[in-house]
């Protein structure tokens, strides 16, 4: 079964930069990555979207409070996805998790959606 892995998290100042790395690991070697992306759940408040991407084209997309600051990007053959995220602010604060909709195969119409353990991002002011 899949298990991802992530790291990078860490405390920084504002205006720093982390990168968040998640790793498949586990599994069929034909599993095929639909889609990855990033969440993160502040205290108190609701696991929020941060960016996703494909594994095809590319294609990404962000939530309007990071866009410009954070980048998705993803290496299909180590099935793994990063988070660049620089101009760090305190409201950036949270524990981040990693996303993988993943199939078996290429072909199969069924995926799974699996999670990361959650990574903190704690920047300081």
């Amino acid at each position: 079964q899949v298990q991802l892995v992530e790291s990078g998290g860490g405390l920084v100042q504002a205006g720093g930069s982390l990168r968040l790395s998640c790793a498949a690991s586990g599994g069929a070697f034909s599993i095929s990555i639909k889609a990855m992306g990033w969440y993160r759940q502040a205290p108190g408040k609701q696991r929020e979207l941060v960016a996703t991407i494909t594994s095809g084209a590319g294609s990404s997309n962000y939530a309007d409070s990071v866009k410009g600051r954070f980048t998705i990007s993803r290496d299909n053959a180590k099935n793994t996805v990063y988070l660049q995220m620089s101009t760090l602010k305190p409201e950036d604060t949270a524990v981040y998790y990693c996303n993988m909709r993943i199939s078996m195969t290429t072909t199969s119409p069924f995926a799974t959606d699996y999670w990361g353990q959650g990574t903190q991002v704690t920047v300081s002011s």
